[in-house]
């Protein structure tokens, strides 16, 4: 079934739309919070609660990329339950990903001294640049929180390689952060 198509059964408040919903992007959202609470039944409830927000949201959202709006519900939801959880056995993805972006992204230097939204702006201004798959590897990582090893298997690639390719893109986007004037 079309995206289009769902879309409109939420719209129309069908309750078939969650299932439709369910069978074309179920293993996908699962995936993307399970990369971020590495466990099946807190990722099962993320996908319950991205169906639940999804019907909320819809309408009077009109999604233009479904597959990209259910992926940003889902990660926020699993974020904020890693978050509300906390705990030192699960998220361990969640800390190392933050930690590595870390060296490009300068907290002390940015708080209160420019607008979010220019930051995302610059970074999206950044990935443009970037050829498609680094682009694509940089936001598997550092959107959807996979692990090194998946991203490797995924694009044929060593983990080495992975690893050196994400350092490089990290240090450039320093490097181009410096520049815009975003890293003391």
């Amino acid at each position: 079934m079309e995206d289009s198509e769902i879309i409109e059964m939420y719209f129309s408040r069908n309750e078939k739309a969650v299932e439709e919903t369910d069978k074309k992007y179920g293993k996908y959202l699962s995936k993307v919070a399970y990369n971020i609470l590495e466990n099946s039944e807190d990722s099962k409830e993320c996908i319950n609660d991205t169906y639940l927000n999804t019907w909320n949201s819809v309408p009077p959202k009109r999604p233009s990329i479904f597959k990209i709006f259910l992926a940003k519900i889902t990660r926020n939801i699993a974020i904020n339950r890693y978050n509300k959880e906390n705990t030192l056995k699960r998220g361990k993805n969640v800390i190392k990903v933050c930690t590595e972006l870390e060296e490009c992204i300068d907290s002390d230097y940015l708080e209160g001294k420019l607008d979010y939204s220019r930051l995302v702006e610059r970074i999206n201004n950044f990935l443009d640049k970037l050829s498609i798959e680094k682009r694509v590897i940089f936001i598997e990582r550092y959107f959807y929180l996979e692990n090194v090893k998946n991203i490797a298997k995924k694009h044929n690639l060593s983990e080495s390689n992975v690893k050196v390719s994400l350092m490089r893109i990290r240090k450039d986007l320093k490097k181009y952060l410096k520049e815009g004037g975003y890293y003391g």
